[in-house]
């Protein structure tokens, strides 16, 4: 069940829905269900959300919120996105608390990946 009045769901605009569902299962294990040629939903992310068909992309450039993974291997991690076919936008670098790097999916959502110190 659901808890109260806490974040339960996310929804992401995809241009390439099928390219999208590859990255996120290839990288990250997210699984689908398909609802229709211009949704699906996903699982096993830590936050169950969607994709829907769309032409714009969420990304911090145009004020979209940054939802970040966590990682206990960064550089496997980053090197794994990038096999899968993301773009690094924002290499690997240090923050108090820890170091992260940004990237862009398939579809052009942007999303940061963090791990602890090392």
């Amino acid at each position: 069940m659901p808890a109260h009045e806490k974040l339960n769901y996310v929804e992401f605009p995809a241009r390439d829905l099928s390219a999208t569902k590859t990255f996120f299962e290839t990288v990250f294990g997210w699984s689908f269900t398909d609802y229709g040629p211009e949704y699906t939903a996903f699982t096993n992310a830590g936050l169950e959300g969607g994709f829907y068909q769309s032409d714009l992309s969420s990304t911090t450039t145009n004020g979209s919120a940054l939802l970040v993974f966590y990682s206990r291997n960064l550089e496997d991690t980053l090197a794994r996105v990038k096999a899968a076919g993301g773009e690094i936008i924002k290499p690997i670098f240090s923050f108090p608390g820890g170091r992260r790097f940004q990237f862009r999916e398939p579809s052009g959502n942007e999303f940061g990946v963090w791990a602890d110190p090392e």
